[in-house]
């Protein structure tokens, strides 16, 4: 059997020789007759490959093709990890090349994921060519296959930082693990940097960003941008703050001694301005005013002489005699003698010998008439002369009293500031850029609320001025009022929209009438009030209702004394509606209400009420409204018309008003042009619904103020929400056109939605009029397998014909898996009332000083208008002249708006500021107040607790005091 066997093979081999050399020949005389004018290189060349087989990535589940071409080649097959692929998977094309004449063989073969996936080997999944001609076979080279991907999280995100000016910055970034490499690149506030178009800036530096000498254009926020052919990464986000530490100006050349006699003080001066302190960069170390002793030499005024002998009688009938001013003579600015140093007579009596001639009396009549004309002309001189010097004495006082005589040393009024070293701490929220001092370098902004107290640990914040942190992280503004209790009605503007675009501004889809303004917060359906709620008397206080953005501030001596008010504010929540005048209004805030209904204060009140307008006076009409007792709403006033009964600031966020009258007090306006821009917030949550497959998003569109967007947050919190995104603020126009919500690139293969809801859109007056009322639309995904644990896509919400928002979801979609609300939704704030002394920055000794200073009668009516233009709260200033102390209305303003700042030094440096115009209008009164500002600045220092002794010490150095 074996034998047999060993035979058929031998046979099977013989005849399979046989076959190979007929065919041979067969196929050489066929190519000889065919191409008889061949060149040789023809037929004595191996295969030479054209195209060989390149490296290639599968990315998701798309296959990827691998080519080869050669020439001369019979056949070509592709051999994989070692084993040949069958020919049923080749696709073959052969043409012939006009140049060379040479046929030209092409073959392409399709490799999945799913065979890459299945290769278990020591290398790569790889494949070449092997081609084969008349002399043999030639091989490519060897192309790898790898599956593409790219991790979610980086392996070192960058880290903010904060350096000082011209100092080297670096940022490292190591991108997440991927194949092939990621590339990074790098954002600068949403915008890319180029290394090429600036060469201060290298990021080329293995993934890192080098920035050489740091420039204050410096300052932003840096993120790592990583991508590959399969997605884009991004980093945590990194806040770089340039800061410049302040340094003092030359001192100013020194003063004229300040006593026109004996012993005085002479000073100079220096300012931190060069330069100034910047982004929490350290202020200057030392003094701002230095002093010295000077001895002003007295003045001593002229005496006369004994009168001379007189002369001999002249041929004039007249003898003269003279004195001189030398008893003593006038020193050191002293007055010249008074009276003539020269006098005249006759010496005949009336008789002369002239031109040898007797002479009597002659014309006695006219003689008397010419003295009685001289008499008479000099008396009328003399009367002129005296009058024309009152005149001018008069004018000269009045023009060198402009400021009064408080106001000389400004060094004494900022005596409890300067003198001291202060270092802005830099520490809060890493998303807000700010600076002690402007400009302001604001490039992020979130929700922190800045109506909020600190716990008792940060009691530091309350104590007297040496030991304050100065720390800017908001520009919360609240105002102080006016004792009039008088009205002022505002009259509307015209209305400045077409007929039909007014009533595309109020038609609403629950079909409301025109001129109806609905007041609701968010989910109005509920009743519930936000209500909060303090006992004050005279120290003052303050309340705040948390995360809403809106305070209340209770100035110190507001109450009487011995006597105590318990004051509640309300957010009102409830449906309530204001009728307009003409056009159509929307609420721009919350509705606050204020009370209780009798109280009975000195001075008013200042309520702070954060609203969604982008504040300008061309493109809005923003009216504060007030709820009458029979439930009607009528206008207080236009922000920006000035009035004496109620005043009303507008910042970016925020509208500060100063109310004597309790109510219900609601911000609207009425857009006057398409440009008018409402502020929206965009937020995406979402959440998995219990025992199935499918995962909701949910996208709110809401008024961007915080007490609306709260309302979204705690309605997600209840129903299991998870926050997707960072919230992201959306500019709405008033061009009448729709607001488009849209999923984008949701993956096909794992998830899928219902056709036709990829898309959703609201009216433009849902979204206009909406009212503090959270607008919201659902996307509902269902997963294909639940092993699918990752959900990426992009939500777009755009306006037609207006502005864009994109919000970027990536998140893990397992039921186990749930986060809080992150930081910048959450808050800490349990506190909803101060009292005395720790709710207000600038103590009350340092307040009372600066308010006799500024208030006193002397000061002639305008030391607290400059107070108030050197603070930039000089408009409406009617308002404050109406006060009983305007200074400590302005004061009390300028710390609710800097509340969470407390920006002392900047009060300072504006006391500073008046002291210096005030000594170069009026040098000469410096003497006068000279021991009153020494008062001042000791009652100032006191009020600090820890230098009571300042005053004494500088009287007592005899030659140099600071």
């Amino acid at each position: 059997m074996g034998a047999l066997t060993k035979g058929r093979y031998l046979s099977t081999a013989g005849l399979l020789l046989l076959v190979y050399c007929t065919v041979s020949v067969i196929c050489k005389g066929a190519t000889g007759d065919a191409q008889p004018d061949a060149p040789p290189s023809v037929q004595g060349t191996l295969p030479h490959f054209i195209q060989e087989p390149e490296d290639a990535y599968i990315v998701k589940s798309n296959p990827i093709k691998l080519r080869c071409r050669a020439a001369p080649a019979l056949q070509i097959f592709f051999k994989c990890n070692g084993e040949w692929v069958h020919q049923n998977e080749h696709f073959s094309q052969e043409y012939k090349d006009l140049n060379t004449g040479l046929k030209v063989r092409e073959v392409m073969i399709n490799v999945s994921r799913q065979q890459v996936e299945d290769f278990h080997g020591p290398e790569d999944y790889w494949c070449l060519c092997v081609a084969w001609s008349h002399l043999g076979t030639s091989k490519s080279r060897k192309a790898t296959v790898r599956i593409a991907y790219l991790r979610k999280n980086f392996e070192q995100d960058p880290q903010g930082k904060e350096v000082p000016i011209n100092g080297m910055i670096v940022l490292h970034c190591r991108p997440p693990e991927g194949v092939p490499v990621a590339e990074v690149e790098w954002l600068k506030n949403e915008e890319l940097l180029s290394s090429q178009a600036d060469d201060n800036i290298d990021t080329r530096a293995d993934h890192n960003l080098i920035i050489n000498e740091a420039r204050l254009s410096d300052s932003g926020n840096y993120t790592c941008l990583a991508s590959n052919i399969v997605a884009k990464r991004r980093s945590a986000t990194a806040t770089v703050i340039v800061f410049v530490n302040g340094g003092w100006s030359l001192w100013t050349e020194w003063s004229a001694c300040n006593v026109p006699c004996g012993r005085g003080v002479q000073k100079r001066s220096r300012t931190c301005t060069n330069p100034a302190p910047l982004n929490g960069g350290a202020f200057c170390e030392g003094m701002s005013v230095q002093k010295i002793t000077c001895n002003a030499l007295c003045p001593i005024d002229g005496g006369w002489d004994e009168w001379t002998v007189w002369t001999v009688c002249s041929s004039q009938c007249e003898r003269q005699r003279s004195r001189e001013c030398n008893s003593p003579a006038p020193r050191h600015r002293g007055r010249m003698c008074e009276g003539n140093s020269e006098a005249t007579e006759n010496c005949t009596d009336g008789l002369c010998t002239q031109n040898r001639k007797l002479l009597h009396d002659v014309k006695p009549q006219s003689m008397d008439g010419s003295n009685d004309v001289a008499l008479y002309s000099g008396l009328g001189a003399g009367i002129i002369a005296v009058a024309i010097l009152v005149v001018a004495v008069m004018l000269y006082r009045k023009n060198h009293s402009e400021y009064g005589v408080d106001v000389i040393d400004s060094s004494a009024l900022a005596g409890g500031f300067q003198s001291f070293n202060f270092k802005t701490t830099r520490q809060g929220n890493p998303l807000l850029l700010n600076s002690s001092m402007q400009p302001d370098l604001t490039v992020g902004r979130t929700y922190s609320t800045p109506l909020c107290f600190q716990d008792g640990a940060d009691k530091e914040l309350f104590d007297p001025l040496p030991d304050i942190k100065v720390k800017v992280q908001s520009s919360f503004m609240v105002s102080l009022g006016v004792a009039e209790r008088a009205e002022f009605h505002a009259k509307a503007p015209a209305e400045t929209f077409p007929r039909d675009l007014s009533r595309d501004y109020c038609s609403t889809t629950d079909g409301r009438k025109k001129g109806l303004l609905t007041l609701n917060g968010p989910f109005s359906a509920s009743k519930e009030l936000l209500r909060t709620t303090g006992v004050f008397g005279h120290p003052g206080g303050r309340l705040v209702v948390p995360n809403t953005g809106v305070g209340l501030l209770v100035p110190h001596g507001a109450v009487a004394e011995n006597m105590s008010w318990e004051m509640y504010m309300v957010i009102n929540q409830g449906e309530t509606s204001v009728q307009t005048l003409e056009g159509c209004e929307i609420l721009l805030g919350p509705e606050v209400t204020y009370g209780p209904p009798g109280l009975d204060l000195f001075c008013p009140v200042a309520m702070t009420i954060a609203h969604c307008a982008e504040v300008d006076a061309e493109n809005w009409n923003i009216q504060l409204k007030r709820k009458t007792q029979d439930s009607k709403w009528e206008d207080v006033m236009a922000v920006e018309e000035e009035s004496t009964s109620c005043y009303c600031l507008m910042d970016s966020t925020s509208c500060h008003l100063l109310l004597d009258q309790p109510g219900s007090y609601a911000l609207v306006g009425e857009p006057l042009t398409q440009a008018a821009v409402k502020r929206l917030k965009l937020a995406v949550f979402g959440s998995m619904e219990a025992g199935s497959m499918s995962y909701s998003l949910r996208v709110y569109c809401v008024d961007d103020t915080p007490h609306a967007f709260q309302g979204v947050v705690a309605a997600e919190k209840s129903r299991g929400g998870q926050l997707l995104e960072e919230p992201k603020m959306l500019p709405f126009l008033a061009n009448t056109f729709s607001l488009q919500v849209s999923i984008q690139d949701v993956p096909q293969f794992l998830w899928s939605i219902k056709p036709f809801t990829t898309c959703q859109e609201f009216s433009f007056p849902q979204v206009w009029c909406s009212n503090q009322q959270p607008l919201h639309c659902a996307f509902s995904l269902e997963r294909y397998s639940p092993a699918t644990a990752q959900l990426s896509c992009k939500i777009s919400v755009r306006q037609v014909k207006g502005h864009e928002q994109i919000l970027q979801v990536y998140t893990a979609v397992a039921e186990t898996e749930k986060e809080s609300v992150p930081f910048f939704m959450q808050t800490d704030c349990t506190i909803t009332s101060q009292t005395g002394p720790k709710a207000f920055k600038i103590p009350l000794s340092i307040r009372q000083r600066i308010c006799a200073t500024f208030d006193t009668a002397n000061a002639k009516g305008k030391d607290w208008q400059l107070l108030a233009q050197k603070l930039h709260l000089d408009r409406n200033l009617g308002y404050f002249a109406k006060q009983q102390s305007p200074s400590a209305v302005i004061l009390s303003l300028w710390e609710a708006r800097h509340q969470d700042t407390a920006d002392l030094d900047s009060l300072a440096s504006a006391l500073e500021e008046i002291g210096k115009i005030h000594s170069k209008s009026s040098p000469k009164d410096q003497d006068e107040p000279e021991s009153d500002f020494n008062h001042i600045q000791a009652g100032s220092l006191c009020g600090t607790g820890k230098l009571t002794n300042q005053k004494t010490e500088d009287s007592a150095a005899p030659e140099y005091t600071g």
